[in-house]
Formats: structure tokens, sequence, C-alpha cells
């Protein structure tokens, strides 16, 4: 029998190189520059993107549980994707990412690197914004972890 924290570092695990994977790898470039911009476009290439990103976080879990002999069970699995996948979603509509960073007082490090209007700035992954993003997913990740452990 494998302990409960056992399953969780098992899950944990397999999350996070999902979602670099899923987040960096799989995700589409023209998904990638269109899932935050308002209306159905936004929508659908976010929705496509948390598709394929939930496929590579299920995929990482099986074959965790599998060659581990974790122990996860289907129901609490589909439960953690399920969380990832929603939230996932949410953070990466970017609008409610900057309305949270704004509320606690982290506008200006959301901010930080982005291209300036007037400037000939490069816009890089380095900004405030992207790291507020992916610690966000790294929290969730974390919550869906332990909901599928």
């Amino acid at each position: 029998m494998t302990s409960r924290a056992a399953r969780f570092a098992a899950a944990f695990a397999a999350l996070y190189a999902a979602h670099q994977l899923g987040d960096h790898h799989v995700q589409r470039d023209d998904d990638a520059q269109t899932k935050g911009k308002p209306g159905s476009d936004g929508r659908a290439a976010c929705a496509r993107h948390v598709a394929t990103y939930t496929l590579t976080c299920a995929a990482a879990l099986a074959a965790t549980n599998r060659v581990t002999g974790a122990g996860m069970r289907p129901g609490r699995v589909l439960a953690g994707l399920v969380f990832s996948a929603a939230t996932h979603y949410v953070i990466d509509r970017r609008e409610p990412l900057r309305r949270f960073a704004e509320a606690t007082g982290h506008a200006g490090f959301y901010r930080l690197g982005m291209p300036r209007p007037g400037r000939d700035d490069n816009p890089t992954l380095g900004t405030g914004a992207y790291a507020l993003d992916q610690s966000a997913h790294v929290g969730c990740l974390f919550v869906a972890a332990l909901i599928a452990s």
C-alpha cells in the first residue's frame, strides 16, 4: 500500500513536469498569442490550449501511476485534472490574473518588463506577468496534486 505522502509526491512531480511540457512545448504558438484576447477567438484559443494541457497532465499522471504503483484512484485523478483545467483556463485568460495582481498590490510587478507605448521594447517571457502566471499555475498544481492523491 502506497502512502498518501508518496501519492502526493508522485502526483505533484507528474503534474509539474506535464505543466512545463503542456504550457511550453505542446501549446500551439497561435493559441499562446491569442488565448488572453477578449472575445470568442481568445476563449477558443484558451480552451484548445487547456484541452491539450490537460491531456498532457492526464498522460503524465497515468504513466506515473502505472510505473510507480502510486495507487492513485481514477476518480481523484479526474477531480484533480478538472481543478487544474479550470484554474488554468482562468489564469490564462490573463484579465483575471491582472485584476488579482492589482487587487493584491502587485500591479507594478505584473507590468514589469512589458513593452511600453512609444518605445522599442523587446517583449520577452521575463515579465512580471509571466512570473505571476507561472506561480499561480504551480500553486494550483499543488492543490490538484492534493486532490489527485
